[in-house]
């Protein structure tokens, strides 16, 4: 009898707000790894927004196309090697998709150590925490006594930057939807602010939070938040462009910021786009400090673990919906 894999397809590319009727879960064959491949079991699914980025278009990676495994990454566990350097029980985070078994390239995975909380592997020292280091300390660049905004602030990445520039001696304001979220900010992870978006007066909010103007603003969302955040900003101020979620799901805006290039050249801004990968030099200092910051008690790691690979839709539109605190994920088994 033929190994089972259970596996999620995309069953049709959404043209509007993402449902469970856009995907479907089917059996398939366990697949044999190749020269240079392993064969991976999936521990745990990372779930992220960037997965309906996808599904509109070409991004740093190929668009999505409906039939086909639904792509994502996940902390996997080697069970077949066909690659010297990898044994199984070894694990890495590879590109598989949301599936049980994987038969994957080794070339360009690295061997993850093995720890406890296991999950960490996925949050702070996985990708989110360094797209927060990164993106902050790289593109952001604050500096002690700056006042430092993030967006989708209790979210995986956000929830993450503000502590590194309240680390950094920064005044650090988020932006949250929910007024449980904005105390958790404040009371939990120490921000000095948390705006609520959903209140409906985010313009006169972010003022009385920041009277001094916003020296860097990082960007998870885009649309209205990112407008309000750009007409905020200080002389010689900077943009991490890290998202745009408020714009994955759903109808695009009607328009965008207007008046911007005069803002920008008048202000001095710096905007800078950036993915993780373009820093993956500079990881193993960025993890050192990561770690070093954990284990103090300066830096508190929030996750959003969800059991079940049949339950990885509705994971991914609840995060859409802004339902997680911290890194999201699934358990696979």
């Amino acid at each position: 009898m033929t190994a089972s894999n259970r596996q999620i397809v995309l069953d049709s590319i959404p043209q509007g707000r993402l449902s469970p009727e856009h995907f479907r879960l089917e059996a398939a064959e366990r697949p044999s790894p190749a020269e240079g491949e392993l064969l991976l079991k999936a521990r745990y699914i990372s779930l992220d927004a960037a997965n309906r980025a996808w599904m509109q278009g070409a991004t740093y990676r190929s668009a999505l196309t409906s039939g086909q495994v639904m792509a994502g990454g996940a902390l996997a566990e080697v069970v077949e090697s066909r690659a010297p350097g990898f044994s199984p029980g070894d694990l890495v985070f590879a590109d598989m998709g949301w599936r049980e078994y994987g038969a994957v390239p080794a070339k360009g995975l690295s061997k993850l150590p093995a720890m406890e909380p296991l999950t960490h592997l996925l949050s702070v020292y996985g990708v989110a925490g360094l797209t927060a280091y990164f993106g902050l300390l790289e593109c952001g660049r604050p500096k002690a006594g700056e006042t430092v905004v993030v967006s989708a602030a209790a979210g995986s990445v956000g929830s993450i930057v503000g502590q590194i520039a309240r680390i950094k001696g920064c005044r650090v304001v988020g932006v949250a939807g929910g007024a449980e979220k904005c105390a958790w900010l404040k009371d939990e992870l120490g921000f000095d602010e948390a705006v609520d978006y959903k209140a409906g007066a985010l313009r006169q909010e972010l003022k009385a939070a920041c009277p001094g103007g916003i020296d860097v603003y990082f960007d998870n969302v885009g649309g209205d938040i990112f407008e309000t955040c750009l007409f905020a900003m200080n002389t010689h101020g900077r943009i991490a462009c890290c998202g745009a979620v408020s714009q994955y799901d759903g109808a695009a805006p009607a328009h965008g910021p207007r008046g911007v290039p005069g803002l920008i050249v008048t202000k001095r801004l710096t905007l800078q786009g950036f993915i993780v990968s373009d820093f993956y030099d500079k990881r193993d200092a960025a993890l050192a400090e990561l770690k070093s910051w954990v284990e103090s008690g300066e830096l508190k790691v929030q996750e959003d673990v969800i059991e079940g690979l049949e339950n990885t839709p509705a994971a991914l539109i609840g995060l859409l919906h802004g339902e997680n605190r911290g890194k999201r994920m699934v358990k696979v088994g």
